[in-house]
């Protein structure tokens, strides 16, 4: 059972200013002296990392897509265990979640899981008494969700504020705070969104900060701790990594004692920032030792490596660099061709491939890859088509799909999953000990892909 105090930010539309509000609820909170337990609704990698920017701690998503309905709640008690207070970022506007699937991962589902009440940020940049329409509109929309307060967004001055809160006097939902336009809390984005902390951090820090102080001054943060307070207490027991790649319904074999931890190398640095943190957390409790490398500095994978995971990120952006960094892709192609295991995501794809973009890449993967115009976009029902290193032939899965890139496999390849949805087709490559795909998938959903990339590892 999880105490933890936690209210939920969500907005009528992407772009409304979750992610300011958010965010700079968690930086002001920490400011304040309180462990601010961070978390994203959704598949989204890259705002968590803002979030652990504003509170020092790792930023963790709750998709009930991905991870289904029933670890929503335990997820979140294991990422605020220990702290005093915790903030949800939602996802698009409060009831979109995943297209043709009702309230299934939406903001409203999560909130409702937690029993956390909602703080609805308004754009109000273009409104003044159609504000209190809007807001009775969505706070009785689903009698389930609790919103709870609501923060006016992009006020253009004293008296825009003044017309805004006489209108929404008599709507029931108090006003808990009232933020200036403020370019400077801006972030910059490109084609799949915001730019990544790990890419341009002293300008994040500054950021955060700015949200912090705006979020401060314009926020009643003492209103908005005692509604996280009037959460209330949320049953079940927290997930745990180690009870989830010990679950009696998989069979594995025992590692001998005398052998000592697998390595796993783990990408990251610049051009590979997406991650989940349940992903390293279910490797080391299956009994890897998790280290991560730069491909874009390090030469050389770490000592002693006998499996390598390459998550999402932008290798489109560096793939000059990475292409330059002829001694490790070199690594990389004879770690792959002795057959150790390898799981590489979207990002992980790409650098396995014989090209990105006319550079070369590690050749793992006869295929070719090249940005692309068009945006492929949304969750994947998936099954896997052969056995990996990964996953037995038939295991489902659910994932997600974001990039601005295609790939052109060459002949006689294996793939890795058969897409139910939203269309049938094939996707991805299996050879050897190597699973490289374009989805993105949450591993606490099954955690016995972890242990079966630990267990080829000591194997292969």
């Amino acid at each position: 059972m999880s105490s933890v105090p936690r209210l939920v930010v969500a907005a009528p539309s992407s772009g409304s200013g979750k992610t300011t509000v958010a965010t700079g609820l968690m930086a002001a909170f920490t400011a304040r002296g309180l462990a601010v337990s961070p978390h994203k609704v959704g598949p989204d990698y890259i705002d968590p990392g803002y979030h652990a920017l504003a509170t020092g701690r790792v930023g963790r998503n709750l998709d009930a897509y991905l991870c289904g309905t029933e670890l929503i709640g335990p997820l979140f008690a294991h990422g605020a265990r220990g702290c005093d207070l915790a903030v949800v970022e939602g996802v698009m506007g409060l009831y979109d979640g995943a297209a043709g699937e009702g309230e299934l991962a939406s903001t409203a589902q999560v909130a409702k899981l937690l029993r956390a009440p909602v703080v609805l940020v308004v754009d109000a940049s273009s409104q003044s008494r159609s504000v209190a329409a809007l807001v009775h509109g969505f706070a009785s929309w689903d009698p389930e969700v609790r919103i709870a307060g609501v923060i006016l967004n992009k006020v253009a001055s004293d008296r825009h504020e003044e017309l805004l809160r006489d209108a929404l006097d008599s709507s029931g939902v108090p006003v808990l705070g009232v933020l200036r336009r403020a370019p400077q809390v801006d972030t910059p984005s490109r084609h799949l969104g915001l730019v990544p902390v790990a890419e341009r951090r002293a300008e994040a820090v500054a950021a955060v900060a700015a949200m912090a102080a705006q979020v401060a001054e314009g926020c009643d943060l003492d209103a908005l701790a005692a509604l996280a307070r009037g959460a209330g207490a949320l049953p079940g027991a927290a997930w745990d990594a180690a009870e989830a790649v010990d679950s009696p319904t998989h069979d594995h074999p025992t590692r001998p004692a005398e052998k000592r931890a697998p390595v796993v190398a783990v990408a990251g640095g610049e051009a590979f920032t997406f991650s989940y943190a349940e992903h390293a957390e279910l490797l080391t409790a299956a009994g890897a030792e998790v280290v991560t490398f730069d491909p874009l500095r390090d030469e050389q994978l770490p000592d002693g490596t006998g499996g390598l995971v390459i998550g999402g990120g932008f290798p489109e952006v560096y793939a000059a660099e990475l292409s330059a960094n002829e001694p490790l892709r070199k690594a990389v192609t004879e770690l792959a061709s002795a057959g150790a295991p390898v799981a590489a995501e979207c990002a992980g794809l790409l650098y396995l491939a014989r090209e990105l973009d006319g550079r070369p890449m590690c050749g793992v993967l006869d295929a070719v890859a090249r940005m692309d115009e068009r945006l492929t976009l949304g969750y994947r029902d998936a099954v896997a088509l052969a056995d990996s290193s990964l996953a037995v032939a038939g295991t489902r899965m659910r994932g997600h799909e974001f990039h601005r890139t295609v790939v052109e496999p060459g002949a006689g390849e294996s793939p890795a999953w058969g897409m139910r949805a939203p269309k049938r087709r094939v996707e991805g490559f299996v050879q050897q000990g190597v699973h490289a795909s374009y989805l993105h998938t949450h591993w606490a959903s099954e955690p016995g892909v972890a242990r079966r990339f630990v267990e080829r590892c000591l194997t292969s």
